[in-house]
């Protein structure tokens, strides 16, 4: 009997699934593999506001686009929990990572995707955290000792970093990772900017960012940084690659 292939992608805002992790996630849809998406804020303190008149109302119209951009982009489950914007690298360590451990445990991917230290092109510190809580979790959730009342201990099998080869023009450079994975994501390019429109209210984003796409939306790069395999690193063109 084959085995189901799951891969959870862990996000700091609305339109991160999209815009760095859009076109692993719709080519993941379309080769049959079962995606799950954890957003840990509502984006309440973006600087495009949209219609909203308060940040209330910005998040709830945030989490309609989230909603939005998944459907689009294919993601089989997806879920917006409820930390602040902005603000992730004031929460409790040790509480962020577990409850990103009880959904490792519930979904039972063997892909895990998430931000790299960095913090991705424009360096954000909420990227950061989700980096760090997602990589503390994924080696955690198969210890027992960890979490003990988080769910059934459960052990990904290959964690990856999104990384970059190119800098954004009007933002500092970062220290990317070097990439070890090139996704060709040609095929699924125009699903990747269809998501992008569901966040109606990041509008100028999207139009000052369209010559990114346009220079390098042939391709995402990721890097292999957990694995239970002893090795060298070596070039991947698929998260699966070796798996199957």
């Amino acid at each position: 009997m084959a085995v189901t292939r799951k891969l959870l992608c862990i996000v700091a805002h609305p339109d991160d699934e999209c815009y760095a992790f859009g076109g692993a996630l719709a080519l993941a849809h379309a080769e049959g593999v079962e995606t799950c998406v954890v957003c840990l804020t509502d984006g309440q303190a973006a600087t495009h506001r949209g219609a909203s008149t308060s940040g209330a109302d910005l998040g709830a119209i945030r989490r309609k686009e989230f909603a939005d951009s998944c459907k689009v982009l294919g993601v089989t489950y997806h879920e917006l929990l409820d930390y602040q914007d902005a603000q992730l690298e004031f929460a409790d360590f040790s509480l962020a990572a577990s409850r990103i451990v009880a959904r490792i445990r519930a979904f039972q991917p063997q892909v895990v995707l998430t931000f790299g230290s960095d913090g991705a092109a424009n360096s954000h510190p909420d990227h950061t955290m989700v980096s760090a809580f997602t990589t503390a979790a994924f080696h955690w959730a198969g210890n027992p000792k960890r979490y003990p009342g988080a769910g059934p201990v459960f052990k990904p099998t290959r964690l990856f970093h999104q990384t970059t080869d190119f800098f954004l023009p009007d933002r500092p450079n970062p220290s990317p990772i070097p990439w070890t994975v090139t996704l060709d994501i040609r095929s699924v390019f125009e699903k990747k900017i269809e998501a992008f429109r569901q966040h109606v209210s990041q509008a100028p984003l999207m139009e000052r960012t369209k010559p990114i796409f346009e220079a390098h939306g042939s391709h995402e790069r990721y890097t292999l940084m957990a694995t239970p395999e002893l090795g060298e690193a070596r070039q991947l063109t698929h998260f699966f690659e070796g798996l199957e």
